[in-house]
């Protein structure tokens, strides 16, 4: 039996102008978020481990709270483990409040780029024998409501289940699928309402080869809300290629995304994809951008200088996949006044990234955008947009 206590930091201040473009009252905002985060992880042998975290976020001169901005103590994480040899592989069942993500996380994540980092209330049970694993898990996702102390909490009207097979096709790659099974009472979209079901389908495919790299994942969704039908899709791709032999270690990427917006808000099927629980992170940290009703194409640059030191830049443009839905920020925010709009173009923006460790317990980050809208935004009253944000992390 042995105890591990462990700690994290991370304090970063933000300059945005703006998260809704200029739309919203009040979007042009400096700030400083904070987060702590302190653990115990105490094993019982290889079979049993329970694992404690707890959490205190703070947004210091943050004017228009979100619940993924501030939540000044809680519980994160709850769980027990139990971990078994079985039919020459490996069975692992975990119980209690968790963290969990699949892949990019472009749909299912920790949420680590917003102050509030993503729980869930879950049952989660695998099985590993050789290439091959097997997940099955439900889950409630965690409310944050930060009215007093260990307020937090999940309940059936939002759930998320489901069962994800994974296989390894060699060391530099690796294929999976899921279906799961999204419930959430009292759904609102611009066109309808209700309770929404989804019924879920995902695909996804990495790997490297040499100097090249490669993630693509495609979504379909279906199902109801209210007493319309749900058909939704969104893919998502990065492939990159590292010039090896050139200092520096270039890496020249391309992004490439596209999610599902509502075909006819007066027909009884919606076509706006939910994108589920994303890592705004994929695009950027601004959260300029939603996985609905877009179109993403971003070319980049990524350098190594040395082996501390990461610098990413990067161009994007955007598009909606149709005029007939609204613009939309994240994580799901449809933009006033942009739905039925003519345009389908949406901006340009600029991204640059720098990632410092310092050492084995501190890094550093800064990361500075710039967004130049189009018309389609413009018309409803938004403007060009800014954001820096400067990061210090330390754990232990």
């Amino acid at each position: 039996m042995y105890l591990s206590l462990g700690a994290g930091l991370r304090e970063r201040f933000e300059a945005n102008d703006a998260a809704s473009f200029g739309v919203a009252p009040n979007t042009n905002q400096d700030y400083d978020i904070s987060r702590l985060e302190v653990l115990a992880d105490l094993r019982f042998g290889p079979q049993f481990q329970f694992f404690t975290e707890l959490q205190s976020d703070y947004a210091f001169g943050k004017e228009m709270l979100t619940p993924v901005d501030q939540d000044r103590l809680d519980l994160e994480q709850a769980f027990v483990l139990l971990t078994e040899p079985l039919d020459g592989g490996t069975f692992r069942f975990r119980l209690g409040r968790q963290q969990f993500a699949f892949d990019l996380q472009r749909f299912v994540s920790s949420r680590d780029g917003p102050n509030v980092r993503l729980s869930f209330d879950a049952a989660w049970a695998e099985f590993e024998r050789g290439p091959w694993k097997y997940i099955s898990f439900y889950s409630q996702p965690v409310q944050d409501r930060d009215l007093r102390p260990f307020d937090d909490y999940s309940n059936n009207q939002l759930t998320f289940s489901g069962f994800r097979v994974e296989r390894k096709l060699a060391d530099s790659a690796s294929v999976s699928a899921y279906y799961a099974r999204f419930k959430q009472d009292g759904a609102r979209y611009l066109s309808v309402s209700g309770n929404e079901r989804r019924d879920i389908l995902d695909l996804h495919f990495t790997g490297t080869k040499g100097p090249v790299d490669w993630d693509v994942e495609a979504m379909n969704q279906t199902g109801r809300i209210g007493s319309d039908d749900i058909e939704a899709w969104a893919v998502g791709s990065l492939v990159g290629y590292t010039m090896t032999e050139v200092t520096w270690l270039p890496r020249l990427g391309i992004q490439v995304d596209a999610a599902s917006g509502n075909k006819n808000p007066a027909n009884s099927q919606l076509n706006t994809f939910n994108p589920l629980f994303p890592n705004g992170v994929y695009v950027t940290l601004a959260g300029y951008t939603g996985y609905v009703n877009f179109i993403h194409l971003k070319p980049s640059v990524t350098m190594h200088p040395n082996t501390r030191l990461t610098l990413m830049t990067a161009i994007a443009m955007q598009w909606r996949e149709t005029t007939a839905d609204a613009v939309y920020v994240q994580p799901n925010i449809a933009i006033p006044d942009t739905a039925g709009r003519p345009g389908k173009y949406t901006g340009t923006y600029g991204q640059f990234r720098a990632d410092y460790l310092l050492n084995s317990h501190v890094s550093l980050a800064l990361e500075v955008v710039h967004f130049t809208i189009a018309e389609s935004i413009r018309d409803a009253g938004g403007h060009d947009s800014d954001y820096g944000g400067a990061e210090f992390k330390f754990g232990w």
